[in-house]
């Protein structure tokens, strides 16, 4: 498929490119999508969650009471789960949430969530491009003029440039990160993805990894 390559400023160039079939134009498999991102998600859970057991509470190891003849059950620990104040049954601990899933997996759910993207047109080439320095202006300028302003975009660079990065990471609703890295959950979540020209050769690097 062949898409036209835009300047910053929304003008349309004399420059086509064609989309590599093998990353935009494959059989989309939403399970491989629901498994990558399930992954991601759970990568992003810190699991420092921690609860208190009876033998980590604080409190006095003394015996509340005597054993018989005060017609309640018995107690024999302020630390107790019964008693409140005392320790958490079965409570959560530190864990890690990630899991392993393979690397064609994982592969497949990207170029899925690529083709996706292109089926709904949701995909926008322009010219490699820089900031003399960091500029939201000059940003949002550039959203404004490709129509994408007010929309949720994800910009895939060839390498990372800091003014680029930097004149954007203010904005909501945009997203900035070097093409190589482009994840499932990302590309997924931005309505559009501007990409720029260099980029499609960097995400042909996935096809070989």
């Amino acid at each position: 498929m062949e898409l036209t390559v835009y300047k910053i400023d929304g003008s349309a160039t004399a420059k086509t490119v064609t989309l590599n079939d093998k990353i935009f134009n494959v059989e989309p498999n939403d399970h491989a999508i629901w498994l990558d991102v399930k992954q991601y998600l759970a990568n992003q859970r810190q699991g420092t969650h921690n609860t208190l057991e009876r033998s980590t509470v604080s409190g006095s190891t003394r015996k509340l009471k005597r054993q018989k003849g005060t017609g309640g059950a018995r107690a024999g620990s302020i630390k107790s789960p019964t008693i409140r104040g005392g320790a958490t049954v079965f409570g959560p601990h530190p864990r890690d949430y990630g899991f392993k899933l393979n690397k064609k997996v994982k592969r497949l759910a990207r170029f899925s969530a690529f083709t996706y993207k292109q089926q709904e047109g949701c995909i926008t080439i322009v010219e490699d491009f820089t900031f003399n320095e960091p500029k939201t202006k000059e940003y949002k300028a550039m959203l404004k003029g490709l129509n994408l302003e007010g929309k949720k975009t994800l910009l895939l660079l060839p390498e990372n440039d800091r003014n680029v990065f930097l004149s954007g990471r203010n904005l909501q609703r945009t997203n900035i990160m070097r093409a190589i890295e482009a994840n499932t959950y990302h590309v997924l979540n931005a309505n559009n993805l501007i990409i720029c020209e260099s980029s499609l050769k960097e995400l042909e690097k996935m096809l070989g990894e």
